[in-house]
């Protein structure tokens, strides 16, 4: 795997993966605007697989767990442009433009099409990155403010996410990981959205499920894996990653420890 970066600005850059795939478990800090221009990206969440290629853009909230596999497709690398829309600058957007918040079911991650306005900002964006020096602030801060526009007019209840500047509050841990297990973050990360210091987090959870979190995920994991693979017929190889396992030899000696068989069996 080879990935290259080309930041012209802190909230702005070219994101490239050249050989076979990238697969990583995120949660971003700050919200994310993403055009890809070539290859090909799947995304899971909730159990569910969604497809994005050439000419869409992805809006991504913050603190939203999400696997994230990218693949180069018919030879031409992964690439894409990505846009952080960061919580410093949305405020002060919504400082200088007065909006009535209203709430609203969080809507996720939001795939457009090749919409004329979202297509016309990265169209400006692209020759950017030929620069030699970082774009000057007063033009990333324009280019930004003007995507931020975009979102509202595509989404009209997006102001509630964009405007919402807290920190994750204490939520029911069981409920929680029974929903992302699969999702391989550091423990920190897992306390950090249920509202709880990483201490605090590991005490909650053995009270929980009586075992440790590291023991707890790895047995989750084997046995979604096992689903896929007995009652979907899924190839181990399609299946590790969604699972939560990041290498597939590995993969297959944690299985046979666990079922006495090996994956393909």
């Amino acid at each position: 795997m080879a990935h290259e970066a080309h930041y012209i600005h802190p909230d702005l850059k070219i994101s490239g993966f050249t050989e076979h795939f990238h697969k990583s478990d995120v949660l971003f800090e700050e919200h994310l605007l993403v055009w890809l221009i070539s290859g090909e990206t799947k995304i899971i969440q909730g159990g569910k697989t969604h497809l994005f290629g050439t000419g869409d853009t992805v809006f991504f909230p913050r603190h939203e767990l999400v696997t994230v596999i990218s693949y180069p497709k018919d030879g031409l690398p992964h690439q894409s442009v990505v846009m952080h829309l960061t919580s410093q600058r949305l405020e002060a957007y919504y400082a200088k433009n007065k909006v009535e918040v209203k709430p609203v079911t969080k809507p996720g991650f939001r795939r457009f099409d090749k919409h004329p306005l979202l297509q016309s900002c990265l169209a400006s964006l692209v020759p950017y990155f030929d620069l030699r020096d970082p774009l000057p602030e007063a033009l990333a801060a324009m280019k930004i403010e003007e995507a931020i526009t975009i979102l509202r007019t595509l989404m009209p209840d997006i102001d509630h996410l964009l405007a919402d500047f807290g920190q994750p509050g204490k939520i029911n841990l069981a409920d929680f990981m029974e929903q992302h297990y699969m999702y391989n973050l550091p423990m920190s990360k897992f306390g950090y959205l249920t509202g709880r210091s990483l201490t605090t987090f590991k005490r909650d959870f053995k009270r929980t499920f009586q075992t440790t979190p590291q023991k707890w995920l790895t047995e989750k994991r084997l046995d979604l894996a096992h689903y896929l693979i007995r009652e979907k017929k899924r190839r181990p190889s399609e299946v590790y990653l969604e699972a939560g396992f990041e290498n597939l030899s590995h993969f297959g000696f944690a299985f046979k420890k666990q079922f006495g068989y090996s994956p393909t069996e």
